[in-house]
């Protein structure tokens, strides 16, 4: 009778693997996006290339409700997924900056990796230092990268797991402006 039930134990365990490894991460349910909640609002410290133009810190509820914000989660030992959609995202900012926020957030990482990383992609629109991560736990992020969506109402639109490319960037844009 014992040897049946670590039988089956084992046999449940392993259905659950397998059916973990099934899911595609990407469609991780968001809360925040699917009741289209308020953007939680946090104010953390610029990246020092930022601080010229963006003062010493961005405070989020200050630009909720003017226009979209691009919110992106990345950090510098996330290869290749954050090193793939840097220059997306860059090119994306150039092209939109006057109709849509981007900003990045730097989590768990050290600011010395996180310079050499805004360096090497060139990467202009602001970013954000959130070193413990504190703040991707407020939006429920699971991993880096993650993008998450916020339209002119200031609410979570959508969030996307994993590296973003192009079109799925500007289908995202697209659908949330005017």
């Amino acid at each position: 009778m014992k040897g049946w039930f670590w039988l089956l134990l084992v046999a449940f365990l392993a259905g659950l693997f397998w059916w973990g490894m099934q899911r595609n991460p990407r469609e991780l349910p968001s809360v925040l996006a699917k009741e289209r909640r308020p953007a939680p609002g946090f104010t953390l410290p610029l990246l020092p290339p930022y601080r010229a133009e963006w003062g010493e810190a961005f405070r989020l509820e200050d630009h909720l409700g003017k226009k979209p914000i691009v919110l992106n989660f990345w950090a510098s030992w996330c290869y290749p997924a954050c090193y793939e959609e840097a220059p997306v995202l860059e090119a994306a900012w150039r092209r939109h900056r006057e109709r849509v926020l981007f900003l990045g957030v730097n989590t768990q990482d050290k600011e010395p990796e996180a310079l050499r990383f805004i360096a090497q992609f060139g990467l202009t629109f602001p970013q954000v230092f959130d070193p413990r991560g504190r703040v991707g736990v407020d939006y429920g992020m699971y991993g880096v990268p993650e993008t998450f969506f916020i339209d002119g109402e200031g609410r979570v639109y959508a969030r996307h797991a994993g590296a973003i490319d192009e079109a799925t960037l500007e289908k995202y844009l697209k659908e949330m402006l005017p």
